[in-house]
């Protein structure tokens, strides 16, 4: 990955660590359906009239279901009912090891011997973490996470997959390498941003129907009217911030890289969650807390350093 590929992922793992409060706080006015589809509501309109379409096949539908609409419905689900913001940002970075299994299964990426190494020990550092925290994770919310990073693991493999094909179709074989270059990094983003808010499109769709079925005494005028301004607001960060920025530059990153070299900077989402919770709730960084810090900031460095043992062509190297 290039020095800018590196500082956009580390950006997005940011943004969606910090995204768990904003999350909390909106689940304060809205049920969790319903704050779904209002989500994607507005990360397609009005933008979807701007954007051109990426080719509507079983991809991008499984990309919209997968990413927006098990993962986000699963988590907001998981922390209505009692699940902590810091415990779901963890739980949900399952979906990295399920992506790279998939990338390798579906697309036949290569998987390193340092970058497995490097998954273990991010592993040991999340299951330091998991063995210190209880009583705020209901069985429930535990099955809705696991749901929810299956949901992202597909999507991610989808994300990949058309971002590609998009790409691949809009650029010229004509142009001169330069430019050729050019044209393809901002066709990439834009396919990215398109393919973002057209899911979302399909996400809103799919969600504000089962809000309807499922939360239907919610659908009401004083749910808006009464809804308070820190929820609106962070209502406002989850779709602009979140979800526009954040999924347009994964799905770009995910687009020039390989998913095995992308999706260990989700470890960083935790670490980064936990952060948050230190500046904005007062939690305490204890000993066990910095040991998860240090194994999984460790396991990022081993699954992305470079030791030339191979070509690359083959699963282990």
């Amino acid at each position: 990955m290039t020095p800018i590929h590196i500082a956009l992922a580390v950006l997005v793992t940011f943004i969606w660590g910090v995204n768990f409060t904003f999350i909390a706080w909106a689940l304060e006015s809205f049920p969790p359906l319903m704050l779904t589809a209002l989500r994607f509501f507005f990360t397609a309109v009005p933008l979807v009239l701007f954007l051109k379409p990426p080719k509507f096949n079983r991809t991008l539908f499984i990309y919209a279901i997968g990413t927006f609409v098990m993962q986000y419905a699963f988590v907001f689900t998981a922390m209505h009912l009692g699940a902590s913001a810091g415990l779901t940002a963890l739980l949900l970075q399952v979906q990295i090891f399920i992506t790279v299994l998939l990338a390798f299964v579906i697309l036949g990426e290569a998987v390193s011997r340092m970058q497995i190494i490097g998954m273990v020990v991010g592993v040991l550092g999340l299951g330091v973490i998991a063995l210190n925290l209880g009583g705020d994770m209901p069985l429930v919310g535990f099955i809705c996470i696991l749901i929810a990073a299956i949901g992202w693991s597909f999507g991610n493999i989808a994300s990949k997959q058309a971002s590609t094909q998009q790409s691949t179709s809009n650029i010229s074989t004509a142009l001169p390498v330069n430019s050729n270059k050019k044209a393809s990094n901002k066709t990439s983003a834009l396919s990215a941003l398109a393919l973002v808010v057209w899911g979302g499109l399909i996400a809103c769709v799919i969600l504000t129907l089962s809000s309807l079925l499922f939360e239907t005494e919610a659908w009401q005028l004083a749910t808006f009217t009464q809804a308070s301004l820190k929820s609106w607001l962070s209502l406002g960060f989850i779709v602009y911030i979140s979800t526009l920025i954040g999924f347009g530059l994964w799905a770009h990153l995910l687009a020039q890289n390989t998913a095995s070299k992308v999706m260990p900077f989700a470890l960083l989402v935790p670490i980064f969650g936990m952060a948050t919770s230190v500046l904005f709730t007062g939690e305490v960084v204890t000993w066990w807390k910095m040991l998860a810090m240090m194994l999984i900031l460790s396991g990022l460095i081993l699954a992305n350093v470079k030791i030339g043992l191979g070509n690359g062509k083959k699963v282990y190297s």
